[in-house]
């Protein structure tokens, strides 16, 4: 569903995401971890075409992003880490805009949106202006956007930021619930207890270079061994790529 294949890009000299090779299957989530630094939110924006590769490519559903970006996009929920929501607009009046620009019939949107809204508790909310939300509000405005088109993957970065933990529950069974249907996830994390938590298989991005991917046990058996979870065998494994 996901093929990364040779992704590389590049900031004058610095090489940010280097020959990046990666597929991920219909129906997985996959957690995408590393330092701050690394290349995370760098291959997201590629994936989700917001940012254009030096080379390589991105391929969704058997399409080159590089080839038709619109089919691809059409496919894609796209959640990045700071979006950026038109707060002169009402959550439905934003909800509405989301949904023209993916062409969603005006039936589904009027059936799937308080559905959606009520699901992340902000259909009280919804004729009130974004700029009077929350942080955590926003955030899970911006999910329920990315959902409206019913996408078949969601490319999501640090989605539990500014979230309480009854809403980090409600994100972690929506995906999970998503995933159980077919939906890809891939997804940037710096909360490791969650990408423990509901991740098929891990990947572990350093310096641009992906250095490990696989179930926990694969990890831990990289690792050596040692670590009791996915922290302590992420800090071995960053750590084995940094000593000299």
């Amino acid at each position: 569903m996901i093929e990364l294949k040779n992704l590389t890009k590049r900031y004058g000299k610095t090489l940010a995401v280097d020959c990046l090779n990666l597929s991920v299957s219909k129906g997985e989530i996959f957690g995408f971890i590393g330092p701050n630094g690394a290349g995370k939110t760098t291959t997201i924006r590629m994936m989700g075409g917001v940012l254009a590769p030096t080379g390589g490519s991105v391929i969704i559903d058997g399409i080159n992003m590089a080839d038709d970006p619109e089919s691809v996009k059409r496919r894609i929920g796209f959640i990045p880490d700071r979006p950026f929501l038109y707060e002169k607009l009402t959550g439905m009046e934003f909800m509405k805009f989301s949904a023209d620009l993916y062409g969603v019939e005006e039936r589904i949107f009027l059936e799937e949106t308080p559905t959606l809204l009520k699901k992340f508790a902000i259909f009280d909310w919804a004729h009130e202006l974004i700029e009077s939300y929350s942080h955590g509000m926003k955030q899970r405005l911006i999910i329920s956007s990315a959902l409206l088109h019913d996408p078949t993957v969601i490319i999501v970065d640090e989605p539990m930021v500014g979230l309480d933990p009854a809403a980090i529950k409600m994100v972690k069974d929506m995906l999970r619930e998503l995933a159980r249907r077919g939906t890809t996830i891939f997804m940037s994390t710096h909360t490791l207890v969650v990408a423990e938590d509901i991740c098929d298989r891990i990947g572990i991005i350093h310096r641009g270079s992906l250095i490990a991917t696989g179930t926990m046990g694969e990890l831990k058996r990289d690792a050596g061994g040692q670590g009791a979870d996915l922290e302590e065998v992420f800090l071995i494994l960053t750590e084995e790529q940094t000593v000299p």
